[in-house]
């Protein structure tokens, strides 16, 4: 198999949605397509603060999140926006740690759940992103 290929067959699994870390202003870990306006998830913090705010693209509701990743879950308010919700997670708090384990976080709101999932090969940029936000 040629290199193009098997890159062909990577963006085939996924997809082709990946994980980004931008680190200018307010740092921004996206799951999109890259050149387009597509997300599944953005997490996002000011550097230092301690805090990310997850957004999640598709079916949206307010109220009362649990939010879980391993063994570890916590709850928060979850904001609806038109396209999203938005839900706030200390990342210093034992879901967050679970999550740069497992790469893994489901947030359910009224019984409707949302999944993140980060692939083994990003998660290297989820526990950078951790880190610029914990200060």
């Amino acid at each position: 198999m040629t290199f193009l290929a098997t890159m062909a067959a990577i963006a085939a699994l996924q997809g082709g949605w990946t994980w980004t870390l931008y680190e200018d202003g307010p740092l921004v870990l996206a799951n999109e397509i890259p050149d387009t306006p597509q997300l599944k998830a953005i997490l996002e913090c000011n550097p230092g603060s301690g805090v990310a705010r997850l957004d999640l693209f598709g079916p949206t509701s307010s109220g009362i999140a649990t939010i879980a990743s391993g063994t570890a879950t916590a709850t928060g308010q979850s904001e609806a926006a038109a396209d999203h919700q938005s839900v706030a997670l200390r990342t210093d708090h034992p879901v967050f740690g679970q999550f740069l384990v497992t790469g893994e976080l489901d947030v359910a709101v009224a019984g409707a759940h949302q999944a993140v999932a980060v692939q083994p090969t990003h998660l290297a940029k989820l526990r950078r992103f951790a880190e610029l936000c914990s200060g």
